[in-house]
């Protein structure tokens, strides 16, 4: 599917502040299922506008809401001066994220061309453990994580967990050891979840990432084939 629809559109959230919000879709006339697009810490940028789109050519709709619209509207950073990112990735927090997973659930859930219920999500880094957090929050087929750091902190929130879980971890990752994704896989086996746990012994963190240095093109295609894969498996109108 080559012809897609993007626009940028404004969500309101319960708190009363507004997230702003890339939105990619088919140009077909059908309904499609509904894709959560969760940014790294350096924002919507186009690598996370690109992923966007690439899900839209796959027949989604997918969303990518600004997580950072408290404390920096628009922003994008640096991938090589993350210092300018950790201010705001401070400020979030797990109250906030809900709130702002509630509002592109109700901005999903009105789409007149979704089709009913079949909403999935993913996330990259920061966005990982967001989709996570999503995944125990609202209604979701499917949930995608790719190297979440921080996962182990809301692990509390597991027994509420209701879509199937892909993670995915670099083996040589330097910021997210073996220790904390054994942590995260044993909360989720002893609670007794469907989840998929994907570690390329060969990967850094943001191996997905093309914008980046620790970027791996054979990892990163597998990967890609994998998730498809795994929403095609969830989703039930793929």
């Amino acid at each position: 599917m080559s012809d897609i629809i993007i626009e940028d559109v404004s969500l309101n959230v319960s708190d009363g502040t507004s997230m702003a919000a890339f939105v990619a879709r088919p140009k077909g006339s059908d309904k499609y299922p509904g894709l959560f697009v969760f940014q790294e810490a350096f924002g919507v940028n186009s690598h996370i506008r690109d992923i966007a789109k690439r899900f839209a050519r796959e027949g989604f709709i997918a969303i990518a809401p600004e997580l950072f619209h408290r404390t920096a509207h628009g922003f994008q950073g640096n991938y090589n001066d993350f210092s300018s990112a950790r201010v705001h990735v401070n400020a979030l927090t797990n109250e906030g994220l809900i709130a702002d997973i509630n509002a592109v659930d109700e901005w999903m859930r009105n789409d007149t061309k979704l089709l009913h219920d079949e909403i999935a999500s993913i996330g990259f880094c920061m966005g990982g453990r967001v989709s996570f957090l999503a995944n125990t929050t609202v209604k979701l087929k499917a949930a995608v994580s790719f190297y979440g750091g921080g996962m182990t902190a809301i692990l509390d929130r597991v027994p509420g967990m209701q879509a199937p879980q892909l993670m995915f971890w670099g083996g040589l990752d330097k910021h997210i050891d073996e220790g904390q994704v054994n942590t995260v896989t044993a909360a989720l086996k002893a609670n007794k979840k469907v989840y998929t746990n994907v570690v390329i012994s060969n990967a850094e963190h943001a191996f997905f990432c093309d914008a980046r240095s620790s970027y791996n093109a054979i990892a990163a295609k597998q990967a890609w084939a994998l998730v498809l894969a795994f929403f095609n498996s969830n989703l039930s109108k793929r």
